[in-house]
């Protein structure tokens, strides 16, 4: 499903300062930038740059200092339904089941269970978690808890999701594969997703967008279009086109003194 140039997300002059004892740490320059809807935008950058402050504070948990954040066309004050989201730990309730963490977001909007049942039980089997919908997050290596907290984000069928190093625990050949089935479920559905990664091949390979950010604090390096042809296969990462493109990134933070 192609994407719109309709934004759904839209940022003006949005920064974000730390109040701490030790005084006010600027974590954010003030950004202007929008996201249209149904677009696959990855975010990269040195590690604390502000890239989870900023996927924060579009799914409502964190105020900016400045500027306004718009999603849907609503400033964003408070925490809202209309984003599903995935952070680095999976943060699963270990007395419940995989399952029942799962169906968490349909309890809480009080969605039809037997409906929004078997679309967890979909994801589950596509994130390789079919066999465990019985076994508690303790049963379950660091992987599986996080394939099982997308299944979570994904759902009640959100318009926005918003993934911050979703992957980070899973192993190489888990990971891809991962790759692989977001990208055919986003392409699907049509849904926006804002992702953030250290993993420059993997920014390539699931984007319409590439968001490079400077170092602290953060703002807008450069933006990459990611002219490749969708569906991608892995074969893609072969491509001289692809190459090319992780390799102008990658020059990019070693001139600004890399990615950690």
């Amino acid at each position: 499903m192609p994407q719109s140039t309709r934004p759904i997300i839209e940022m003006k002059g949005v920064s974000k300062t730390y109040r701490t004892r030790d005084g006010d740490v600027p974590s954010l320059k003030p950004i202007d930038f929008t996201i249209n809807e149904g677009e696959f935008l990855v975010v990269v950058g040195p590690s604390g740059c502000g890239k989870s402050t900023l996927l924060k504070m579009v799914a409502g948990l964190l105020p900016p200092s400045t500027g306004e954040i718009r999603v849907q066309g609503k400033v964003i004050v408070q925490p809202h339904s209309g984003v599903g989201v995935v952070f680095q730990q999976p943060l699963l309730l270990p007395w419940r089941s995989v399952f029942s963490n799962v169906m968490m977001p349909v309890e809480v909007k009080g969605l039809d269970k037997d409906v929004y049942g078997k679309r967890a039980h979909e994801l589950l089997e596509m994130a390789g978690l079919k066999d465990f919908a019985r076994k508690y997050p303790w049963q379950l290596s660091g992987g599986m808890q996080q394939r099982a907290s997308i299944c979570r984000a994904l759902v009640h069928d959100p318009k926005i999701v918003l993934m911050d190093e979703p992957f980070g625990a899973l192993d190489a050949m888990t990971r891809e594969k991962m790759n692989v089935e977001l990208q055919r479920i986003q392409r699907a559905t049509g849904k926006t997703v804002l992702f953030i990664t250290h993993s420059i091949p993997e920014a390539v390979f699931l984007a319409d967008r590439v968001m490079v950010m400077s170092e602290r604090p953060g703002t807008i390096a450069a933006v990459y279009d990611v002219e490749l042809e969708r569906p991608r296969t892995l074969d893609v990462m072969a491509d001289p086109r692809f190459v090319a493109l992780t390799q102008k990134i990658r020059h990019h933070f070693y001139a600004h003194g890399g990615l950690d």
